[in-house]
C-alpha cells in the first residue's frame, strides 16, 4: 500500500461514512502532531486531501477544523509531557534513536527561538513534533508552552484544511 492509496482510502471512508470525519480527522492532527507517530504517519497530506473533501461533499467546516485543532493541540501536549518527564532518555527511545539529528535539529530550533520556536515549529515538517518534545526536555514553563502550542494549531489546523474546503466551493463558483 503506497501514499496515493492511502489517501484514497482514507478520503473514501470519510466520503462514505461522514459522520466519523471529526474522529478521523482528530486522530490525523494528533498523529501528525505526536513526537513519535508523526514520522510514520503521512497526515499532513491526508489532511489536504479531507479539506478537498469537505469542499466537496458539504461536510460542516467547523467541526472538522475543531477536530484538528484538538488533535494538534493534544499531541503537541502529550510530546511536550513525555520530554519533560523522559529528558535525555527520550534520545533512546525509537524512531529518534535511529534519527538522532532531528533532536539536535530541534534543539537547535529551540534554543534560538524560544516560545517562538514552539509556535513556528509546527509549520516545519519534521520539526513539528520534535520542538514541543525539546521544550519539555528543557523543562519550558508549560504556560508558555500552551499558550505557543493553541495559537499555532488555530492557524495550522485552518491552514492544512481550508484552502481545500473553501478553494474547491470558490473554484467551483468561478468556474460556473
Amino acid at each position: 500500500m503506497n501514499l496515493y492509496d492511502i489517501i484514497d482510502w482514507v478520503s473514501e471512508v470519510v466520503r462514505q461514512h461522514q459522520g466519523w470525519a471529526v474522529p478521523i480527522v482528530f486522530v490525523l492532527a494528533f498523529g501528525e502532531s505526536l513526537a513519535f507517530l508523526s514520522l510514520l504517519l503521512p497526515a499532513t497530506v491526508i489532511l489536504l486531501a479531507l479539506g478537498a473533501l469537505i469542499g466537496e461533499s458539504g461536510i460542516a467546516f467547523w467541526p472538522i477544523w475543531t477536530a484538528a485543532v484538538a488533535g494538534a493541540f493534544f499531541g503537541d501536549w502529550l510530546s511536550y509531557w513525555v520530554g519533560y518527564h523522559y529528558q535525555d532518555r527520550v534520545a533512546q527511545m525509537w524512531p529518534l534513536s535511529r534519527n538522532p539529528q532531528l533532536l539536535v535539529r530541534g534543539h537547535a530550533f529551540f534554543e534560538r527561538w524560544g516560545v517562538l520556536g514552539i509556535f513556528f515549529g509546527r509549520f516545519f515538517g519534521p520539526l513539528r513534533s520534535v520542538v514541543p518534545l525539546v521544550g519539555g526536555i528543557c523543562a519550558m514553563p508549560q504556560t508558555l508552552f500552551q499558550i505557543a502550542n493553541i495559537t499555532s494549531a488555530l492557524i495550522w489546523a485552518f491552514g492544512i484544511l481550508a484552502p481545500g474546503a473553501f478553494g474547491i466551493k470558490w473554484l467551483s463558483q468561478w468556474m460556473g
